[in-house]
């Protein structure tokens, strides 16, 4: 085989679930999701397993789609119930680990180009080159109400807005060129205005006359992560991201996704292996697959349908709680996150599914696959997707916390070690060096 290697990324969010709403639940512990030290335990398990990055998703509203009121995410604890601010937590996990790439979720419809550009490129010199920014669009009515808007704008509006804030945030991030900084103490001399420019960016959507008053980071400017899927998601994906988030529930879904993302960056002129196609897994590890699957049922049974159906309307800005619970789906619409709410649409219609019963599936992983088996039994399964080329690593999303994390690297990642498809070791000392492998 070659000499590739896989990537691997950890999905979180700062709150009480992440894709698995059971994941608070856990009956083996509380689960202090307040707590740095709970994300701080969390980053060093995954940085013993030499993992790439790790991420976190994050939103700006509560959920209220579902019955329009937050009742029904509130009670039983949602995505969207709570979610702490993500790059305050990475300052702090920059302190704690030393290694492993950190990513955080910012908006680019309900922020600033220059607020943006300062935040990355600060954790980017605090963590000495591991700093990841997960572009999102936002989605649904509630974030635009908490920030004066009556709705949030149109897909392609989202888009057209991101384009632009892409434009102009990398034009920030390129106003100090190399070696603008010189510290040279004994003349006095601190930077060489040569080398720092003002941008004049007149846009649009945006003004900035830039430079940014930060000078350029390890990295020059931090990864960026997106998981748009539609047309025009995964086309804004290709242009600017290294790293594509991919939730796919089936192989041959994998295998197109993936080739749909590499023929857009060849499209884009984008080198090969610059945007890494990664596919979110949940496992499930056990000593045999029964004892997997067993664990997997459990951590499912804790899921109530009702919270599942709250994450659903979120996703999708749609009141799902107009329709018949006990009736089987006809299509779904919406004007949130297009792709996963045509896949759960498709995945009901398929199988005959209730709204109830789709409500219990969402909630369980939010169409990510549950991977179940033995530690060799994983590994040989990832490996297989990977050497075969439907995916460029993946993301592992965790069913609870730090036990999903701790179990796949002390179980599954020594065996992909074994298998030459994953690193020994860290090579590099940049988050862009680690994809890069």
């Amino acid at each position: 085989m070659s000499d590739r290697l896989m990537n691997l990324a950890a999905f979180l969010i700062a709150g009480p679930v992440a894709h698995s709403h059971a994941l608070w639940r856990n009956p083996a512990h509380e689960v202090p999701f307040l707590s740095l030290d709970y994300y701080a335990e969390v980053a060093r398990t995954l940085e013993r397993g030499k993992f790439d990055l790790i991420f976190f998703a994050d939103r700006l509203a509560v959920a209220d789609r579902f019955g329009g009121d937050f009742g029904v995410g509130i009670r039983s604890g949602d995505q969207d119930s709570t979610r702490m601010d993500p790059v305050l937590i990475l300052g702090a996990l920059a302190a704690t680990t030393s290694r492993i790439g950190l990513g955080a979720t910012r908006s680019t419809t309900y922020d600033q180009p220059y607020n943006l550009a300062r935040e990355f490129a600060t954790l980017d010199h605090l963590s000495k080159g591991r700093a990841a920014w997960n572009v999102v669009t936002s989605m649904n009515d509630s974030e635009a109400m908490n920030f004066g808007l009556e709705s949030h704008l149109s897909h392609d509006q989202r888009y057209d807005r991101a384009e632009e804030f892409m434009e102009l945030i990398f034009k920030l991030w390129g106003s100090w060129d190399d070696g603008a900084l010189v510290l040279d103490r004994a003349r006095g001399i601190y930077a060489d205005p040569a080398k720092v420019h003002y941008i004049d960016h007149a846009g649009t959507y945006f003004k900035s006359r830039g430079p940014l008053n930060i000078p350029r980071g390890p990295q020059g400017r931090p990864v960026i992560i997106q998981a748009g899927a539609s047309d025009r998601g995964r086309a804004f994906a290709a242009r600017w991201a290294e790293v594509i988030f991919n939730i796919s529930p089936t192989r041959e879904h994998m295998r197109k996704s993936t080739q749909a993302i590499r023929d857009e960056a060849a499209r884009f002129k984008r080198e090969d292996g610059s945007c890494k196609s990664l596919i979110a897994i949940m496992p499930f590890v056990g000593r045999s697959r029964e004892e997997a699957i067993e664990k997997r049922d459990r951590a499912n049974a804790l899921v109530d349908p009702m919270v599942g159906l709250s994450t659903l309307s979120a996703h999708s800005n749609v009141d799902l709680s107009t329709l018949d619970l006990d009736a089987p789906v006809e299509t779904l619409q919406s004007s949130g996150t297009q792709s996963l709410i045509a896949m759960a649409s498709r995945i009901a219609k398929d199988n005959a599914m209730t709204l109830r019963q789709i409500g219990k599936k969402y909630g369980e992983s939010v169409l990510v696959p549950q991977v179940c088996g033995t530690p060799r039994q994983i590994a040989d399964e990832l490996a297989d997707i990977f050497t075969s080329g439907d995916a460029d690593g993946f993301v592992v999303s965790p069913a609870f916390l730090p036990d999903s994390f701790a179990e796949f690297v002390d179980g599954v990642v020594p065996e992909l070690q074994r298998l030459n498809v994953f690193r020994q070791d860290y090579g590099a000392a940049t988050l862009r060096g680690h994809l890069q492998n």
